[in-house]
């Protein structure tokens, strides 16, 4: 049942690019007017589905002690769960039919989540857990019948762990141009920052990918992988035969030398895991399949707490554009003083003479007190700042208390470990300590000042 869905996609696939043939060729104004019309008449019926890869606890390990109470992609950035923006970048897609979250949480973990967003936003969200890693491809293969359960036209792939604008509905459209396999966002970066992620080479007329390498060496590009894509239900079909090349590698290698068999098993990876870079992007490069889209909006990856806090700031400063009611507002009168771009969840209690700003982010049943100072911090649910406190380039961990005229800070350097301070659950910082660059594990009392330290 599901080949004969695959078989309908790919002639309805073959159907239009045959319509788009004729347009072209067409030279009678009435065929083509008519096959204009039929054009858009199959644009709107097209459905979208998204799938936002969320991995696993195993994945978020530098992300601790904060991916320790709640799933990395579920840990607020700007009053909001990481993967929310994305969700909600999708929601901007026309005809976008639903959203699948693949990872291997627990189901019990995004139970909640997923209920509440699919109310919020009236699209069906779904989470879907693997029972293995698979691998960015393979876990798309694995629920391969479930994403083409709508038939859709067009798949769009979100790593969660990436933090942008999402010019979704602009992808999707030069995608269509394009009439590839898959489209992918790509930025330009620093020579100096390329070669931590996947370097590209892209035809700079028909934005055509040309080469692709992971993590490279030496310089190849400034344009990287955004890990953003969308793609035809073809991708299956790539995936596929990654699948039968494995298999028939490992058929043609078997031997009865044990040291040559002991070799297959060392280099090679299990039949059913796939990598979307390694595995199909750099072997179908120039092949007039995959295309690039670049974007010059603001890009990162989130990786560490400290690119988490940067982050925050980012989506905080795009509230301004997309959702404006989101940001706080006062002049110290009545409430707060308010600096910049900052979000106050509407349970927090702040007092009138505290200052907060740029670059906050305040979250439920939060108790500011008088005379507190916020600058570029996460506060998370549930804590305490008790009268004169200042909090500067950190992020307080759930219900953790900081005491009267305490200072938690550090100097800003997003990149290193240290650069941002960090308490975790149910910390308690003492009356007038100052705690600079440090990460604090949950449920620990600092009564003396402490500097660039890990307090286990």
């Amino acid at each position: 049942m599901m080949d004969e869905k695959r078989r309908r996609l790919i002639r309805r696939s073959q159907l239009y690019n045959c319509v788009c043939l004729l347009l072209v060729l067409g030279s009678h104004k009435q065929l083509g007017l008519w096959v204009s019309v039929r054009v858009l008449a199959m644009a709107d019926s097209e459905k979208v589905v998204a799938v936002i890869m969320v991995g696993g606890p195993t994945k978020g390990t530098r992300f601790r002690p904060l991916s320790f109470n709640t799933p990395k992609p579920l840990f607020p950035l700007a009053g909001q769960p990481m993967v929310h923006h994305h969700i909600s970048a999708c929601k901007r897609i026309s005809n976008l039919a639903r959203i699948f979250l693949i990872g291997f949480y627990e189901e019990r973990e995004f139970t909640l989540y997923v209920s509440s967003i699919s109310n919020e936003l009236k699209v069906p969200v779904r989470y879907l857990k693997e029972d293995k890693p698979h691998g960015s491809a393979g876990g798309l293969y694995y629920f391969r019948d479930i994403i083409i359960e709508d038939s859709p036209s067009h798949i769009f792939l979100l790593n969660c762990d990436v933090c942008c604008s999402f010019p979704l509905p602009d992808m999707l459209e030069a995608h269509q141009k394009y009439s590839g396999m898959g489209t992918m966002l790509v930025i330009k970066v620093s020579a100096e920052s390329a070669n931590q992620f996947g370097e590209l080479v892209a035809d700079p007329a028909t934005k055509e990918l040309l080469h692709y390498i992971e993590k490279p060496e030496t310089f190849v590009s400034d344009l990287i992988n955004c890990g953003v894509y969308v793609f035809t239900p073809e991708i299956f079909t790539a995936i596929q035969g990654v699948f039968t090349n494995r298999e028939d590698r490992a058929n043609l290698l078997r031997v009865s030398s044990f040291e040559s068999l002991q070799s297959v098993t060392r280099t090679s990876l299990p039949t059913d895991f796939v990598r979307l870079d390694q595995d199909i992007l750099s072997p179908l490069a120039g092949k007039k399949l995959l295309y690039t889209y670049e974007t010059t909006d603001f890009w990162e990856q989130i990786k560490t707490p400290g690119m988490s806090l940067k982050c925050s700031a980012l989506y905080l400063s795009q509230y301004q554009f997309t959702s404006p009611h989101l940001l706080a507002t006062g002049d110290g009168s009545r409430n707060a003083s308010i600096i910049g771009d900052v979000y106050i969840h509407p349970s927090a209690k702040v007092h009138p003479t505290a200052k907060i700003g740029p670059n906050v982010s305040v979250s439920a049943n939060v108790r500011v007190g008088a005379g507190v100072r916020l600058i570029s911090c996460i506060i998370l649910d549930d804590v305490e700042i008790q009268e004169n406190a200042v909090v500067m380039h950190s992020i307080i961990g759930w219900k953790s208390s900081l005491g009267r005229w305490s200072r938690v800070q550090a100097d800003g350097d997003y990149n290193t470990k240290l650069g941002i301070t960090i308490l975790g659950e149910a910390v308690t910082v003492e009356d007038e300590v100052v705690v600079t660059n440090c990460i604090v594990l949950p449920n620990k009392i600092i009564n003396g000042s402490v500097q660039e330290e890990i307090i286990l």
